[in-house]
Formats: structure tokens, C-alpha cells, sequence
């Protein structure tokens, strides 16, 4: 397992990612856990004491990689953008599940299915992800639903996240 500190950094406009809080992982670290990787991979570790696992690294080009941090992850850290945090990472090499409900919504909907299965892995893997955070059952439905109909749109994760944004 790799162990260093780092400190939460936020993007100001940066496409898809404006707003993301992140960490830098170090060349050296990505390297020793999948040498000549260049797309995303997830790991597991720890960030401070909070466990984490499936957490996925994206690319930054030249071989730099950040973690993004979540709301949920920062809260459970109680920091903010300049903080630093001590991390211990490896890779994590489990298959992810995706939403069992989710799943079964999606078998109901020839469209979205269809779309769906076009997009790669780590981006079905949003979807389910967002939906099992969900803390009511309410919200769990509500963006299962979003899901499908964004899907059926032809519309990826982001996408789909801007989409009802906008609509409110």
C-alpha cells in the first residue's frame, strides 16, 4: 500500500469537472500499482482514517491521475479545499456491482438499456453509484427514474446530472 499527504484542491472552470474537489495522486504511486496505465482504475485505502474502496482515479494526462473527493468523503474528513489529508492507497481490483434495482428498471426500458450498455464500465458504474447513495427510498426512485429517462435521451451521467439541474 502507498502512503503520502496531499492536499484537497478544487477545480475553477474545467469542463465537466468545474467545481470538483480532488487530490493529485503522485506519478510514482500510480506507476508502482498499474505500470503504463493511462485510463481510469479504482482503488482502496484510506483518507485520514475514512475507508475507502472502489474510488475511482481519473486521468490527467501525461501520466497524472487525481482522486475526485466527494461532498460524502469531505464530510466524513470534516475538511475543505486546502486541507491536507494522509493518504494510503492500493489498487482495488473487485468487480463492481451495479444497482440491483437499478438493473431490473433498466430491462424495463428497451432505450435506455440500449444506450446504457454502450457506455463503458466505469461510466455504468456512476449511475448505480448515485442511486445506492441514496438515503430514502424516495430519492432511490426518483433517481432511478431520472436515470432511465436520461438515458433514453442518449444522455451519459454528467450529462443527465446537468440535464435536471437545469430543470428545476
Amino acid at each position: 500500500m502507498s502512503t503520502f499527504t496531499a492536499t484537497l484542491q478544487k477545480f475553477d472552470k474545467k469542463g465537466e469537472k468545474t467545481g470538483w474537489t480532488y487530490i493529485e495522486i503522485p506519478i510514482d504511486v500510480t506507476t508502482a500499482m498499474k505500470p503504463g496505465q493511462k485510463t481510469t482504475f479504482r482503488v482502496k485505502g484510506t483518507l485520514d482514517d475514512f475507508v475507502i474502496n472502489q474510488i475511482a482515479l481519473v486521468p490527467m494526462g501525461e501520466g497524472a491521475f487525481i482522486m475526485p473527493v466527494n461532498a460524502t468523503m469531505r464530510r466524513r474528513l470534516r475538511k475543505e479545499e486546502g486541507a491536507s489529508v494522509k493518504v494510503a492507497i492500493e489498487a482495488d481490483d473487485s468487480p463492481v456491482s451495479l444497482s440491483a434495482d437499478f438493473v431490473e428498471c433498466l430491462q424495463d426500458d428497451p432505450d435506455a438499456l440500449k444506450f446504457f450498455e454502450t457506455l463503458p464500465k466505469g461510466h455504468q458504474n456512476y449511475f448505480s453509484k448515485w442511486i445506492e447513495e441514496a438515503k430514502t427510498p424516495e430519492t432511490k426512485a426518483s433517481r432511478i427514474a431520472k436515470s432511465l429517462r436520461g438515458l433514453s435521451m442518449g444522455m451519459g451521467y454528467g450529462e443527465m446530472i446537468r440535464y435536471f439541474k437545469n430543470q428545476r
